[in-house]
């Protein structure tokens, strides 16, 4: 369940792909069926009277959380689900993806949050299994572009699943969402954490920082043998989101210490602005919001202070007082903006995570502070 899996499921919940394609695999002959199948829809549209605004509605839209919380998808597909719905004037909450990952299990038994491939899920039924289970939660009165309702195309659909890919919604393969979003003090604007992939036993844990002021500090130091770190710490990577210097990468997923994975070390706390692959495990807390390079409280943390996670409260903070933190802020160095060119376009009017990453002349709603 990469990124491109995902989003690819979602465009189809969304209805801006032809029902029954998300899921083919590459090679698999009914891909070059559904690229024609496409090119014929397309043009059709153009005879139509239906508008992309008319497909991507805040309805839509939350049947697409919904489903991206079903199928474990990739946390990048939040920030990707963000921008489009922007572009139309829709916002997307972090406390409402709170209610709805309270309400939608996990139905999709598919790597890295279970055992199978993206190929399992189409032979299983693809996404139009997994809308069928979802169907009591769903918005069904939204448009698609083939014309019909998504109530319509779920009567028509064939009625096939695999119930060891596709669980059914008595019977889920977890009992809530795949995502959930943080906020505290260090994620005053939010966090997120794929917790269906993600191991349950660090949900609940007050732990050491051990920081990593950049990606260059965080390659020449993470497999030094001095590294002065151990599995009960939290490892803290700063100056990775969308105005640092490197633009937000997928950079959260964060190596474990060589010196602990030659013990047998699996997994631990990980936090940073950055983003990740849709295909990681681990218990990596990412998009952290605002970001360190804009001054957000990350950019505070210092080796050894404590930080407190608990995934059951929606918490992330930061355990050190404020008049030790307003002193570093009194120290902190934010860099100066590009004086022109393009660098200076983004720099100015780049969102953070909550708000897509998009640039905020693109969207629909007034712009927002980057």
């Amino acid at each position: 369940m990469g990124t491109a899996s995902t989003m690819a499921a979602i465009a189809e919940t969304l209805g801006m792909s032809l029902p029954g394609t998300a899921a083919i695999p590459a090679v698999h002959a009914d891909r070059l069926r559904a690229a024609e199948a496409s090119g014929r829809a397309a043009v059709a549209l153009i005879g139509s009277r239906i508008k992309p605004s008319q497909v991507i509605t805040s309805r839509s839209v939350e049947n697409a959380l919904r489903v991206l919380l079903a199928i474990g998808g990739s946390t990048n597909a939040l920030i990707h689900l963000t921008a489009i719905a922007g572009r139309v004037g829709v916002e997307v909450s972090l406390a409402r993806l709170n209610q709805l990952s309270d309400e939608t299990p996990v139905l999709v038994d598919l790597k890295p949050t279970g055992a199978h491939y993206m190929s399992d899920l189409h032979a299983a039924g693809g996404i139009g299994a997994v809308l069928r289970e979802l169907r009591p939660l769903l918005h069904l009165d939204c448009m698609t572009v083939t014309g019909e309702t998504l109530a319509q195309r779920l009567e028509s659909a064939d009625g096939w699943v695999d119930r060891a890919v596709v669980r059914s919604l008595r019977d889920p393969y977890q009992p809530n969402g795949g995502l959930v979003a943080l906020f505290g003090s260090l994620a005053p604007n939010g966090a997120i954490l794929k917790r269906s992939a993600a191991d349950t036993r660090l949900f609940e844990r007050e732990a050491r920082a051990v920081v990593f002021e950049s990606l260059d500090d965080l390659s020449a130091r993470i497999d030094a043998p001095e590294l002065d770190v151990t599995p009960d710490d939290v490892l803290v990577l700063k100056n990775a989101g969308p105005k640092s210097g490197y633009a937000m990468p997928e950079a959260g997923y964060l190596p474990i210490p060589s010196k602990l994975a030659k013990r047998g070390v699996k997994d631990m706390l990980r936090i940073s602005d950055a983003r990740m692959s849709g295909t990681a495990f681990g218990t990596i807390v990412l998009h952290v919001s605002p970001e360190a390079a804009v001054g957000g409280p990350l950019a505070l943390v210092r080796d050894g202070d404590r930080i407190r996670l608990s995934v059951a409260q929606r918490q992330l903070d930061l355990l050190v007082d404020e008049a030790v933190l307003a002193q570093r802020r009194g120290t902190m160095r934010i860099a100066p903006p590009p004086r022109r060119g393009y660098a200076q376009l983004y720099m100015n009017t780049v969102l953070q995570a909550e708000h897509g990453c998009d640039f905020d002349f693109l969207r629909s709603s007034p712009p927002l502070r980057p």
